[in-house]
């Protein structure tokens, strides 16, 4: 229950937010549940998240 409300509150900080840390809450999102919560995978995924939203808000 709690990824679905994870989800929305990233769609929502998406329309709200600069491309940048939308990416960046998004990518943290991803690492922390493809690396089942490793502290490197959350902060990596954050990191290329951040960089892809600013590649995409150019």
């Amino acid at each position: 229950m709690w990824k679905i409300a994870v989800a929305l509150l990233v769609s929502a900080g998406m329309g709200l937010a600069g491309c940048t840390a939308a990416g960046a809450v998004a990518g943290g999102v991803a690492g922390h549940e493809l690396s089942h919560g490793s502290t490197a995978g959350t902060v990596g995924g954050a990191v290329v998240g951040g960089v892809v939203g600013h590649e995409l808000g150019k």
